[in-house]
């Protein structure tokens, strides 16, 4: 592990826990303990990156898997803050709007995730911006899934379990995200960043 890597992983665990203490705010979650986020999570992650960096030096995808990881959380936490708190401020939590209150958080995610991606987890250098209008184009197709399945849910999915429309807002993004983050990984590794 590089002395990169370590501020890396100290960074995205600290803004994760700030990002997590909006999100509990908007669906009105409290515990005692919730500032001990912004010291857990920075450990947390350093710790993954080191345990990751021991088995990527017998499996190089395991590394590479490990940061990418690392930097989905913050582009999903990055997503869901910016979703919870347009939700808060707006009061929108379903219906066709609710695609667009999603866009915000959606894009700066992505743009987040291009530079993370592209300097960090594959080091793919040449040309800042020169494989954007890929990146872009397989981000536009992971939003259109993401925003679809968050649509359906909370448009003509009915909470469950009594879950307010806040939580549930928040469930229906958490169902989108595996579908978008397979996306994004295999569009990322095999069209965007590929060597």
């Amino acid at each position: 592990m590089h002395k990169t890597d370590i501020i890396a992983g100290l960074f995205i665990g600290e803004v994760s826990a700030w990002l997590i203490l909006i999100i509990f705010k908007n669906i009105r979650v409290e515990f005692q303990l919730t500032w001990a986020l912004v010291i857990i999570l920075p450990v947390l992650s350093l710790a993954g990156l080191w345990i990751a960096s021991i088995l990527g030096r017998k499996f190089l995808f395991v590394w590479q898997a490990a940061k990418f990881g690392l930097v989905g959380v913050l582009n999903t936490l990055i997503d869901l803050g910016v979703l919870n708190l347009l939700s808060f401020i707006t009061g929108v939590t379903k219906g066709f709007v609710i695609g667009g209150v999603n866009i915000p958080g959606f894009s700066v995610a992505v743009l987040n995730s291009y530079l993370w991606n592209k300097l960090w987890v594959f080091q793919h250098k040449e040309g800042l911006w020169l494989d954007f209008p890929q990146f872009l184009v397989v981000s536009i197709i992971g939003i259109i899934l993401n925003g679809t399945i968050l649509v359906i849910m909370t448009t003509y999915v009915p909470p469950i379990f009594g879950l307010s429309e806040q939580i549930w807002l928040n469930v229906a993004k958490i169902v989108a995200i595996p579908a978008n983050m397979i996306w994004n990984f295999l569009g990322y590794k095999f069209i965007v960043f590929r060597k």
